[in-house]
């Protein structure tokens, strides 16, 4: 799952940054509200983490011009204003979620997880798809007898976003802009190595070829 963390403080940002990729995110990282606005329009994030004071362009403004012209995309907000009327008016602006600073990485990637299933028409707790678990913490599979598969960072991004989207075709390259940062070097090909590794992993009836679309993960192999 690509994430977009938009937040001016270093000291802040760079363990987060680290945290969340640790987590199996893959991260674009901006300081500057101006920027922030065009790249959470143009590129294909699947959440964002807006802090709400930037430079050149508040993270309020940016959520209000985000939703104005029709971004869906969740949106998570971090400040260190912890007034009611404040979260109030980031709710009313589109946001998602609040979570106010300080804060711990545990608590903002749980609450990431919790709006990414929502936004997926999914429910609370574990990812579960045709009798197949995916224990986040440890980025490993629970397969239905109950054993376990260890998956590198790249195979844990790829499952995930499939089992986010069960029973819809998903194209090489749409994968490629989900499971890749924007500065990661990007080929569309390389995702069919990555779904044959799943395969041997899992099991080959857990993702299907559809000629012209790409791969679907059903939701009853």
């Amino acid at each position: 799952m690509r994430l977009l963390l938009v937040e001016d403080d270093e000291r802040l940002a760079t363990p987060l940054a680290r945290a969340l990729r640790g987590a199996g995110y893959a991260v674009d990282w901006v300081t500057d509200g101006v920027e922030a606005e065009h790249l959470g329009w143009e590129e294909p994030f699947d959440v964002i983490v807006l802090d709400l004071g930037l430079p050149s362009r508040s993270g309020l403004e940016v959520l209000r011009n985000w939703r104005a012209v029709g971004l869906r995309t969740p949106v998570i907000v971090l400040t260190a204003r912890g007034a009611w009327y404040e979260r109030v008016a980031g709710f009313k602006a589109g946001a998602d979620d609040y979570v106010p600073k300080p804060f711990h990485d545990e608590e903002l990637l749980a609450r990431i997880g919790a709006v990414l299933r929502r936004a997926c028409g999914g429910g609370a707790g574990a990812l579960r798809v045709g009798g197949l678990v995916l224990d986040e913490e440890h980025q490993e599979a629970v397969l239905p007898d109950g054993g376990r598969v260890v998956l590198t960072g790249t195979e844990f991004r790829l499952l995930r976003y499939f089992m986010l989207h069960p029973d819809r075709p998903l194209s090489k390259s749409r994968l490629a802009e989900h499971v890749y940062a924007g500065d990661d070097a990007r080929d569309s090909n390389v995702i069919e190595v990555y779904v044959n590794r799943l395969r041997r992993k899992l099991g080959r009836e857990r993702i299907v070829t559809r000629r012209g679309q790409g791969y679907l993960f059903p939701s009853d192999p």
